[in-house]
């Protein structure tokens, strides 16, 4: 609800998860620390699915697939935009070691030959989470591991045909 309308009040997310609008205030002083903890949960989330994609170590084919096919996952169950947590220097921090993380790994992908080095500097850190976004949303009738075959496919291989000789 949030993520459709940031201005949602408490007593209509209340409404919705079936519970009274003072049990939501007991858990939560305020909208603020409910949308807190709502961030702060997509946050853990997006942690644990860099660190079960094994972005460091595992073949890079299967780290990007699993780190899409999570991310997809955590997108759908937390789809809310961080960035108006950022003023929190704490959050800043945690999500930009999130993303040098991912940035060391599309390095790595690079060096490994996986991800072309045609392309400008940078542009498959620019594409990525556009695909994430795409595949987590538009295709939202696909489970996360077919929106990532989809979302992987598409980085590594474009929408071109390919035509076979």
């Amino acid at each position: 609800m949030l993520a459709a309308d940031p201005g949602t009040s408490i007593a209509s997310i209340a409404t919705e998860a079936g519970v009274d609008r003072r049990t939501v205030y007991r858990r939560f002083v305020s909208r603020e620390e409910l949308l807190a903890a709502i961030y702060a949960s997509r946050l853990e989330a997006i942690e644990r699915a860099i660190e079960d994609a094994r972005l460091r170590e595992a073949p890079v084919a299967v780290a990007l697939h699993r780190y899409v096919e999570n991310i997809i996952a955590v997108n759908r169950t937390w789809p809310v935009d961080l960035t108006r947590m950022l003023a929190d220097g704490a959050v800043r921090r945690r999500r930009d070691a999130c993303i040098a993380e991912v940035d060391a790994f599309l390095h790595r992908a690079t060096e490994e030959g996986l991800i072309g080095r045609e392309q400008p500097e940078g542009w498959a850190r620019v594409l990525l989470p556009e695909l994430l976004s795409l595949a987590s949303t538009r295709q939202a009738h696909l489970s996360p591991g077919r929106a990532a075959d989809l979302a992987v496919d598409t980085l590594l291989h474009g929408i071109g045909a390919r035509h076979h000789h």
